[in-house]
């Protein structure tokens, strides 16, 4: 009973966590894979880090853009998308490092985790929707 009930409260605190930092999972899913794929040519490690960073801005940049200037409901849909998904796989893998030692069922740490990861991509939503915001009138 006692590990069931320590991976509850430490799920809690991550969903705490996740939803504080899901804003951020976009950037980071971008600098990460960006800053992999351009060390692996053997470029130095501050040229990598700073073509990721510029990678991440843009991502972001181009998100929020196709936000505030486009009409089409297809394509903010999916803007939302490739916003939201990478959030709640941080969610879901955030808590499945959290807990996949104290659950012994498989089925309730895929249950949990993907509760979590949900939460996660409803934060990001919550988040991305508050910048929508600032948008001037159409």
């Amino acid at each position: 009973m006692t590990p069931i009930l320590l991976a509850l409260m430490l799920t809690a605190v991550a969903c705490v966590i996740a939803w504080y930092l899901a804003i951020w999972a976009l950037p980071v899913m971008v600098f990460v894979e960006t800053f992999s794929f351009v060390h692996a040519t053997e470029t130095g490690f501050f040229l990598s880090a700073l073509a990721a960073a510029a990678m991440a801005l843009l991502a972001v940049g181009l998100v929020l853009l196709v936000l505030f200037k486009a009409r089409n409901p297809i394509l903010c849909l999916t803007a939302r998308a490739v916003f939201v998904i990478p959030a709640m796989i941080a969610g879901y893998a955030i808590v499945h490092g959290v807990t996949h030692d104290a659950i012994d069922s498989a089925i309730a740490l895929k249950l949990l985790c993907g509760t979590a990861g949900l939460v996660t991509g409803i934060a990001a939503l919550m988040n991305l929707n508050g910048f929508g915001e600032l948008a001037p009138p159409a």
